[in-house]
């Protein structure tokens, strides 16, 4: 299938590039062929689509998150995260099976898809369940089945080969669509040697590692205690940063644990809306940038933020910093669109497929209707996504050149059965 989209403004997210006016855009199957000015010949298409009004740009890619929990939306807020974890999530998910990670995943995925969202990453439990879901939406995905170790030795051993078969089954399947990671979950629910499973595997089968970091004061002064080193040097000398490593939150960090993420080249996670929920802190976003970190954007899951609304973590994450660095352009706009996108997809060591729009990467892409009254004059399209566009103005979606969403209609996925299947799993677990 051949298609050229004409008359766009596209934002290929390319470094140092501008959006082009008036562009074009072609694709051939699942690849992107062409990116410029619009062609005079346009024979040779199977379609041909005017974008007159509306931005193309890569889809979003959320780097962090937990879907199925969205079962759990509103049901433990205004908690603290050790309190909210140990007394409203852990005991609620304890009652979870393959249902109810289906659906809940399901209602999240449909959530994604109609805010723009083309590739995500999910750790959690029963992702079979997780990737059958991918595979039938058409999104992308980076998936880990993420291992808590306070358990017994032989549930820990357990969990570890779970863990790693599901890396194996389930990586580059769906044509591709779908790719795996090691995770253990973090340093203050895995012991060392938990953790050193889960390097040792990766290192095996080449597979990237993701874990939560440093995403409390209180969890950073736990790890001293426990292990007399703060959650960064100690996963350093697990030799977690000697791979491919993404980190999600990364709040509470000196600078000298910067200058060490950067050094390794850590890919980090940055959960505005999560972290400011749960009173976490702000992540020092602007000083990762100085040393030349280029950090991606997650929600979470939609249990602690609560939604997964990619666009409202790019505004947040270019309305935050300015405030708490008290400088305007700690994070500008065309920084925090590039932390949705092509940030993303370093992060999830994707770039070579996604999170630009050029020639030979993968047709991964989403339409935006511009002719909306809070998005006039278009004085800066880059300028009006970051601070005035909102989810629903996320009219197409498109992922492997597939539509998966057009006009505001998800094509893949049965939404009304989603949030009846959805509710229903969550009546068969409440209390």
């Amino acid at each position: 299938m051949k298609r050229l989209f004409i008359h766009a403004t596209i934002l290929t997210m390319k470094d140092g590039e501008k959006p082009l006016t008036n562009a074009a855009l072609a694709v051939e199957n699942d690849r992107i062929t062409y990116v410029g000015p619009v062609p005079e010949d346009r024979s040779g298409y199977d379609e041909v689509i005017d974008m007159s009004g509306h931005a193309i740009l890569p889809g979003w890619v959320n780097t962090h998150g937990h879907a199925a929990m969205s079962l759990l939306r509103g049901y433990g807020d205004d908690l603290p995260l050790k309190t909210w974890l140990e007394e409203k999530m852990w005991p609620m998910e304890a009652r979870f099976g393959p249902e109810q990670v289906r659906w809940g995943t399901a209602l999240t995925v449909l959530e994604m898809i109609k805010g723009g969202t083309t590739c995500f990453l999910d750790m959690y439990d029963h992702m079979d369940q997780v990737a059958e879901v991918v595979v039938e939406a058409g999104i992308r995905a980076r998936l880990c089945r993420g291992a808590i170790g306070l358990c017994s030795e032989e549930e820990q051993v357990a969990k570890w080969k779970e863990a790693v078969q599901f890396a194996r089954d389930w990586h580059n399947q769906a044509d591709g669509r779908i790719t795996t990671m090691m995770a253990p979950h973090a340093p203050y629910t895995c012991s060392p040697d938990f953790i050193r499973r889960f390097v040792e595997s990766a290192a095996e089968y080449q597979l990237p590692i993701h874990t939560h970091m440093s995403e409390t004061a209180a969890e950073v002064q736990q790890n001293v205690d426990q292990y007399g080193v703060r959650p960064v040097e100690h996963l350093d000398k697990l030799g977690v940063f000697d791979l491919p490593c993404l980190v999600a939150h990364a709040v509470h960090l000196t600078d000298d644990e910067i200058a060490l993420l950067a050094e390794k080249d850590v890919k980090v996670s940055h959960n505005p809306g999560s972290n400011l929920k749960l009173g976490s802190g702000i992540a020092p976003i602007a000083k990762m940038l100085a040393h030349g970190m280029r950090p991606s954007l997650g929600t979470d899951g939609p249990a602690s933020n609560n939604n997964v609304d990619m666009l409202e973590e790019i505004r947040l994450a270019a309305l935050i910093h300015k405030g708490a660095n008290e400088d305007p352009l700690a994070v500008t706009a065309d920084v925090a669109l590039r932390m949705g996108t092509i940030y993303g997809a370093e992060a999830l060591f994707l770039d070579r497929e996604i999170g630009t729009l050029e020639p030979g990467k993968k047709a991964d892409f989403i339409t935006v209707e511009l002719r909306q009254a809070h998005l006039q004059p278009l004085h800066d399209v880059e300028s009006h996504l970051a601070y005035a566009a909102v989810s629903t103005d996320v009219r197409d979606v498109y992922v492997d050149g597939r539509p998966i969403m057009k006009d505001r209609e998800c094509l893949t996925l049965d939404e009304e059965r989603i949030i009846y299947e959805a509710n229903r799993a969550f009546q068969a677990i409440a209390p």
